[in-house]
């Protein structure tokens, strides 16, 4: 709702309980989707479909969990993913770093190479970047730190993730740009 009403690009998502409306979904969401239980950390079952079949083997699996959210979102074929991790006191924000992955998104923070600062940013997105950053962080009010993640495709900007709390990308960030 509020990426909505800030006026932000947000792939096509979904939250479901089941295979059955995991399948009513794709009449708004298109594959190739990227699918996760919501309840697990670190991108664990996490995958990318490109097909109803491949869809009924994943919920057919052991690691998904009847009746908790699985999480279903468009997925941004041949899209740029960067990380920006920001701190804010809930007035101002500063913006610690911006973090290019040097795979195409879908590949989680966590097992991704990234590159700071980015090398293939064009300076339009990266100021669009700092402001939706800005933004969403004083809306949602954060104290502290917060990360995002953004998906470019075809000179768009989404956000695919906000997470109000450090990341795996913050430490690194941290010893890049030496500030603690």
């Amino acid at each position: 709702k509020l990426i909505k009403q800030l006026g932000i690009n947000q792939p096509k998502s979904d939250i479901v309980l089941n295979l059955k409306q995991a399948k009513n979904s794709l009449k708004k969401i298109q594959f190739p989707i990227v699918i996760r239980p919501s309840y697990v950390l670190g991108g664990r079952a996490m995958r990318i479909l490109n097909n109803e079949l491949e869809l009924e083997k994943y919920f057919h699996s052991n690691f998904i969990e009847n009746n908790k959210a699985i999480l279903i979102d468009e997925f941004l074929l041949g899209a740029k993913e960067i990380d920006v991790d920001a701190l804010s006191d809930g007035n101002n924000v500063f913006i610690a770093g911006i973090l290019e992955h040097i795979e195409e998104a879908g590949v989680h923070s966590g097992d991704s190479s990234c590159v700071i600062p980015p090398v293939y940013l064009p300076a339009k997105l990266e100021r669009q970047m700092v402001d939706v950053t800005k933004r969403i962080a004083l809306e949602i009010g954060v104290i502290g730190v917060v990360n995002i993640q953004f998906a470019i495709k075809d000179e768009i900007l989404y956000v695919i993730e906000v997470n109000p709390r450090a990341s795996r990308t913050l430490p690194f960030v941290s010893k890049a740009k030496g500030i603690s």
